[in-house]
């Protein structure tokens, strides 16, 4: 018989992740925080949870989607979370984008419980999430990755085992070191570009269809000429990710002097009031300074 599946946290990406989750497995359980969320969310494949409680007790596989590590926590250690109500030989699966200590001291507890853990972030962006390609950097004990990856190919194109528990998390770092450190590339070479007296639009035609070209150079230039800075992803979603990346450097004295500059940067877009947009809006500080604007 099939266990039923429950789905916390309905933000930007919870809420595209578990309406593709229940297209391909319909009757799942979801529950957010903002019962706005749940009411938006309930559909015919879809059922609101009245709690946390609710999930445990009724799912034998819970899927989150979550702001940051202390919440991921609370929901699965904390008084009355996953942990204290899910059966044996259920299964959580972490998709937020977590601390790796934070991942490892949750996989301890929830296997002393006899439950398994999976920490599965994402990458890819609201649009991924809407179509249902993201991108799954997973980690975990190899058998349990081989018998949820069904779900996990629900709502994403790529679905990897990228090592044991939290090695999906290592490689999210990773990624957001790229990510954050070629927007931060992207938005001082265009603002030096239109200082100097490029237009900014002829420059990126000129550069895109050569090595600079990427997904990232595509997203970044839409969102500097459009001027919108929509999200998806945040600047304060990235710097608190950047932040994570800097505390597992730290514990294995890694040096990681570009991140630690990238991070200072999205610190002062969120300072100049840009926290709740998009990553490429961190050229504003440079249109800032220079009295320019990149459109």
């Amino acid at each position: 018989m099939a266990q039923e599946i429950g789905f916390v946290g309905l933000g930007i990406m919870g809420s595209a992740m578990s309406r593709n989750l229940a297209k391909k497995f319909p009757g799942i359980r979801v529950f957010d925080a903002d019962k706005k969320k749940i009411r938006a969310a309930a559909s015919a494949a879809v059922i609101g949870a009245s709690g946390v409680q609710e999930i445990a007790s009724s799912c034998g596989i819970v899927i989150l989607s979550l702001p940051n590590s202390a919440v991921v926590k609370s929901v699965v250690l904390g008084e009355g979370g996953l942990a204290s109500g899910m059966k044996k030989g259920g299964l959580i699966i972490d998709t937020s984008t977590t601390e790796v200590k934070t991942e490892i001291e949750i996989a301890a507890a929830l296997t002393a419980k006899g439950i398994d853990f999976l920490d599965a972030p994402v990458s890819g962006g609201e649009k991924a999430a809407v179509e249902g390609t993201l991108s799954f950097m997973v980690g975990g004990d190899e058998k349990v990755f081989r018998a949820a990856k069904k779900y996990l190919a629900a709502m994403g194109s790529s679905v990897v085992r990228t090592g044991g528990v939290s090695m999906g998390q290592a490689a999210k770092c990773v990624n957001q070191i790229i990510v954050g450190s070629t927007f931060s590339a992207i938005a001082e070479s265009f603002a030096l570009g239109v200082r100097a007296g490029l237009d900014p639009r002829v420059l990126y035609e000129a550069i895109k269809d050569g090595w600079a070209g990427s997904k990232l150079l595509d997203t970044a230039c839409q969102d500097m000429f459009s001027r919108e800075f929509k999200p998806g992803g945040t600047v304060d979603i990235h710097w608190k990710d950047l932040g994570y990346c800097l505390s597992v450097a730290q514990d294995l004295d890694a040096p990681t002097p570009v991140t630690a500059l990238v991070h200072e940067i999205f610190k002062a877009a969120r300072a100049a009031g840009d926290g709740k947009k998009s990553q490429p809006a961190i050229v504003r500080l440079w249109e800032r300074l220079l009295n320019i604007e990149v459109k």
